[in-house]
């Protein structure tokens, strides 16, 4: 790693996580110490892009997958014009993964720097495709205590925020017997737990983080995730440019102190938090975060369990025929980019 900013490395890093456990405040850090490209949303290249157009071995599948993204929001923000990328798309683009790469490279040209950076949270379910298709990407997983990444996820205000893709809502809710917070439980857990089964199987190029030590110990926390992508995230410099949710947090509580460690612990009703860690409890001690409740009353929430079982397994059905069949693949056009 080089102190003076620079590296010998121009390895891609991907941001990934659960939805509301810190990807936004991690990705404009990184792209906040001066060395990546400024790209200031998700590009969902994955999730979306790549099944909308899933064959690019054809020069008629890369024509309709370049018209198809130069009308869309995602290619108005590199700042870059049609020219700067289609003769690469037509003549070396053969996966999905190689037209990010294209992109982000051409935005690295523009910008004159060396690395690039990309954040989709619904990524942390396509680790084994992004490093498949782009080997030498680098994956650091942020993870948060799953009540507050709940507790955050069924307070945004999507009515306030801009109409962005959102592949994979909490959506289906599990009825009065569970609720919204043990939906949004049962999203963090399959999430979290395919992120860490898929990073354990690359082995080196995974690295975990809590997004708890990111807030309380920025330095620190940062320190170590420099060794690992190898360029150095100098948190002073960080904070004089303050890119995005740096300077701005972004937060799903308006109105609030930033204080978003532990807000479980002063907005969760007794029953509710009973109930989610009745269903999660194994989950968050797996990833050192302590219970508050009295085994007895998990005891009583114990239905909540159930709740959570039969979720987990609509997920992953419903992620499976998006991955395997043409009915699946196609729900992808329905989501606006």
């Amino acid at each position: 790693m080089s102190d003076s900013g620079t590296s010998s490395s121009a390895r891609p890093v991907f941001v990934v996580g659960c939805p509301r456990s810190g990807t936004t405040l991690l990705y404009n850090m990184i792209l906040s110490s001066g060395g990546f490209a400024l790209f200031p949303i998700e590009s969902h290249t994955f999730d979306i892009l790549g099944k909308r157009f899933p064959n690019l071995t054809s020069l008629s599948g890369r024509k309709r997958l370049l018209e198809y993204y130069l009308r869309t929001n995602r290619f108005a923000v590199t700042g870059l014009d049609r020219a700067a990328i289609e003769p690469r798309v037509m003549n070396g683009c053969r996966n999905i993964g190689d037209f990010l790469k294209i992109v982000m490279e051409e935005m690295c040209r523009k910008q004159g720097v060396r690395r690039w950076a990309e954040k989709t949270p619904h990524h942390v379910l396509y680790i084994r495709e992004i490093k498949r298709m782009i080997p030498d990407a680098l994956i650091v997983h942020i993870i948060r205590d799953g009540r507050d990444a709940a507790l955050s996820r069924v307070n945004i205000h999507h009515e306030d925020r801009p109409n962005i893709a959102n592949p994979d809502p909490v959506g289906f809710y599990l009825g009065e017997w569970g609720g919204r917070m043990l939906a949004a439980g049962v999203d963090w857990e399959w999430k979290l737990r395919e992120g860490r089964a898929a990073g354990r199987e690359i082995g080196q190029d995974y690295y975990e983080l809590h997004y708890e030590d990111l807030v309380r110990e920025p330095r620190e926390t940062l320190a170590k995730l420099s060794n690992f992508i190898a360029y150095s995230l100098d948190y002073d410099r960080i904070l004089q440019a303050g890119v995005g949710a740096v300077g701005r947090p972004d937060t799903s509580f308006p109105g609030e102190s930033f204080n978003p460690v532990g807000r479980w612990q002063r907005q969760c009703s007794p029953d509710e938090l009973a109930k989610f860690e009745a269903a999660f409890g194994d989950c968050l001690e797996e990833l050192g975060y302590a219970l508050a409740t009295d085994p007895q009353d998990r005891r009583k929430a114990f239905p909540a369990s159930a709740c959570r079982a039969w979720g987990l397994s609509q997920l992953r059905l419903r992620h499976w025929l998006k991955l395997n069949t043409p009915l699946g693949r196609r729900a992808a056009w329905g989501v606006e980019l």
